[in-house]
């Protein structure tokens, strides 16, 4: 399976990350946490990839890494420098990717905790401007900052308050102007609305499009929420204790899911228009499975209502079960 083409503004290659588990008297290593274990994708430019699955996927992780705030254990992210030419980023040092992060930037989960409490809007805002374009004029900086607030709902004169002065949906209102101080063509937002109300949700996905026409971003979205996915992503992967299970457009995925733990997962899902009928819920048995000891080859085997006894000796690759529309379980 090939998931990756010529072309996209983001390569991911076999990404693993893996974190060691010392202990023992001498802290030596006893096992490690496959958090991320063999991922291959690839994100087109001006498209928003969703990205679903259960706490504790992998989701999170696969983001931080693109970024480098997490360290790549195996597996290749590629993507194009000043220069337009793809460049392999997953283990760069820190002073190598600062060219980098100024055209990749992240919207963090939680609002409360992502905003320095200590600091200003303004030096908040400010603060990607003062790394990335050190000599901006002071008024130009201030004028950029008035301004990244109004394109993100809010107005000039906040610039002066605090992070506590806000409420969760301004305060991730703040956290985007800061992501697009630096005019970024690659935006992680990792499960952005999760923290918010629901109404308050529908405005900064609302946003968020808005923001994507204007300025041409190019959006993974990760969340847990299939709806808000479906909503705002053209494509959707979905994950399951560190690998991807499928991979296709919003419709395919949400209209006809292959994969069972996909069939699962919508079927959970609750339905607003109750005109509309949906098949059974499905139930699967047991719990997930813990990173620590992964089973042998299909991770979602021991909870799989199709699984077979072959499922145990090697993990399944994606395989284009329709044009564009993968899955990784052969009896499907």
């Amino acid at each position: 399976m090939t998931a990756v083409a010529s072309g996209n503004i983001l390569e991911v290659k076999d990404l693993k990350v893996h974190f060691p588990i010392h202990g023992g008297i001498f802290l030596r290593k006893v096992g490690e946490v496959k958090a991320v274990d063999g991922v291959s994708f690839s994100v087109r430019p001006g498209e928003t990839l969703g990205m679903v699955g259960e706490s504790g996927c992998g989701k999170t992780t696969i983001g931080k890494a693109l970024v480098n705030l997490a360290p790549v254990t195996s597996g290749s992210v590629l993507f194009p420098g000043v220069d337009g030419k793809m460049t392999d980023i997953a283990n760069l040092s820190r002073a190598a990717m600062r060219p980098f992060r100024s055209r990749m930037q992240m919207v963090f989960q939680d609002p409360y905790s992502s905003l320095n409490p200590r600091m200003s809007v303004e030096a908040i805002i400010g603060e990607p401007l003062d790394i990335h374009m050190p000599d901006m004029k002071r008024a130009e900086r201030r004028e950029r900052v008035a301004w990244l607030l109004e394109k993100v709902g809010l107005q000039a004169a906040y610039a002066s308050r605090y992070p506590h002065e806000f409420s969760g949906g301004q305060r991730q209102r703040v956290g985007l102007a800061r992501a697009l101080a630096t005019n970024p063509a690659f935006i992680i937002a990792d499960e952005p609305v999760s923290a918010l109300d629901v109404s308050i949700q529908a405005q900064i996905i609302n946003l968020l499009q808005d923001l994507q026409e204007e300025f041409k971003l190019t959006y993974l979205f990760i969340a847990h929420d299939l709806s808000v996915v479906e909503h705002i992503s053209d494509r959707i992967v979905v994950m399951y204790l560190g690998n991807m299970v499928e991979l296709g457009s919003s419709r395919d995925i949400n209209r006809n899911p292959i994969h069972p733990y996909t069939r699962a997962l919508l079927s959970a899902a609750p339905q607003p228009d109750p005109s509309k009928k949906r098949g059974g819920r499905i139930i699967l048995k047991g719990d997930v499975p813990s990173p620590l000891a992964k089973p042998s080859g299909c991770g979602f085997r021991t909870r799989c209502p199709m699984a077979r006894p072959e499922c145990a000796h090697r993990a399944p690759e994606l395989q284009e079960k329709e044009p564009g529309h993968f899955a990784a379980c052969p009896y499907v």
